[in-house]
């Protein structure tokens, strides 16, 4: 036993304590000062070096307790001095104090470790206390979904977006809901999802936020490309029968020409097929100018313009077709300064398209104002804005207007806004809309 020596040691001091009181007791009965002075001497110095003895190993012992108080276990106790019990208790110490230290090594590269994969997923997540609101931890992902920077406590939120705040920190969702929130006036669908836990006596709720926008662009644009493959099947389908009429036409003009007599050609079938041709041929030619481009390559020409000169020629443009019709166009911008990096071409094309779907919007409307303007955001983004006092858009098509091919116009193709939408994100940036029937609709290109 390692602790043999120390209880060797103690009972033999008691055991010297109790010759020494035996010798007091028996210096009182002779009534000698001598025997009784040397006795309480003895005694004292007993005592004191039995303390003395008990009180440095409970001091190591409290030593050792303070340390784990406070979490210090980088203390090392010496293991080759002192009696035989102390280097024994020095070891254990030491035994403990390197065992804690593998297991915080292996807690903390854990812990790392989560970090490092919930940085990288895209899900904004954000852990904190119910009772005064201090995250426990949060990702990147969470603060760039709701564009502000990291914080500590979720009353930085409250202060800055107080909506927003009730939105997603109020309001408990115990089972994922789909929402749609403002961040910095623009419209972001997430996906929502909370959940409840306790540490000890703290209560603390887990968030999860996933913008799903980018998802559904990314799903949007994986349609578009079925939709296109398609298309193409279809158009081949088409022009068959228009090179097997060609051909049987060009065969009967080449008998006719040989052998006149043998092989007459009525005329009017001649033409009644050139013109069958002729027809469908230009509805091809139509069909495939207006979706050529969605077909490209996802290339851009990209260059840095100034967004006067990009309003001076749109403004050159449309303005004389549009106050034939009575329309005043506007152009304003922040800044004269103001440059974007785009395809100029393509968003060119985008303008116009936008300030035609104003134009039609405005056809009952007795002073028609379009109004094209230039800003930038809080983040030093650029917004172009295209707005109209036409008759706005019914709220229940809002969210079906970017569909390819849906269309509420009788001569409509449904393709100019889904064209638009997709030239945005070719430039990684976005479309926005905001109407109230009766009153306006605004459109706002939103480039990175």
């Amino acid at each position: 036993m390692k602790f043999k020596s120390y209880i060797g040691f103690l009972l033999l001091r008691f055991v010297i304590i109790q010759l020494v009181l035996i010798g007091f007791a028996y210096g009182i009965y002779k009534s000698s000062s001598l025997i009784i002075l040397i006795a309480v001497i003895a005694l004292i110095v007993l005592v004191s070096e039995l303390r003395h003895f008990v009180k440095r190993r409970f001091r190591i012992i409290d030593d050792f307790f303070e340390a784990v108080k406070y979490r210090d276990f980088s203390r090392w106790f010496p293991e080759d001095r002192g009696p035989k019990d102390i280097r024994f208790l020095h070891k254990g110490f030491n035994e403990v104090n390197r065992t804690i230290k593998e297991v915080n090594t292996k807690s903390e590269a854990q812990h790392v470790y989560i970090q490092k994969i919930l940085e990288l997923v895209e899900v904004g997540i954000i852990a904190y206390q119910l009772e005064n609101g201090k995250v426990l931890w949060s990702n990147k992902t969470f603060s760039e979904i709701i564009d502000l920077p990291s914080f500590k406590n979720i009353s930085f939120i409250e202060k800055r977006d107080p909506q927003l705040f009730e939105c997603i920190f109020e309001t408990y969702y115990p089972t994922p809901e789909t929402l749609s929130i403002t961040i910095n006036r623009d419209l972001q669908k997430v996906l929502i999802s909370e959940t409840l836990f306790q540490i000890e006596e703290e209560s603390f709720k887990l968030i999860v936020l996933q913008n799903i926008e980018d998802t559904l662009n990314k799903n949007e644009s994986e349609a578009w490309k079925k939709l296109l493959s398609v298309m193409t099947h279809e158009i081949m389908n088409s022009i068959t029968p228009i090179a097997s009429l060609a051909e049987t036409l060009s065969q009967q003009l080449q008998l006719q020409l040989e052998n006149p007599e043998k092989n007459p050609v009525d005329t009017k079938d001649i033409f009644n097929g050139i013109h069958t041709i002729k027809t469908r041929s230009e509805g091809l030619l139509k069909f495939a100018k207006t979706y050529r481009n969605l077909n490209k390559e996802s290339k851009l020409n990209l260059k840095k313009i100034n967004v006067s000169d990009l309003f001076s020629n749109i403004k050159t443009l449309m303005e004389p077709s549009l106050k034939s019709k009575g329309i005043q166009i506007n152009f304003e911008m922040q800044s004269k300064r103001m440059e974007i990096e785009v395809d100029e071409h393509l968003i060119e094309q985008v303008l116009i398209n936008l300030i035609l779907n104003a134009k039609d919007a405005l056809k009952e409307k007795s002073k028609p104002v379009i109004s094209v303007k230039a800003r930038y955001t809080d983040n030093h983004k650029v917004v172009v804005s295209i707005m109209d006092n036409g008759i706005g858009i019914p709220k229940d098509i809002m969210e079906d207007i970017f569909i390819p091919f849906f269309t509420n116009k009788s001569t409509g193709s449904g393709i100019g806004l889904s064209l638009s939408k997709k030239i945005m994100m070719l430039h990684k940036g976005k479309i926005k809309v905001h109407s109230k029937e009766g009153e306006f609709t605004e459109f706002a290109l939103i480039f990175k």
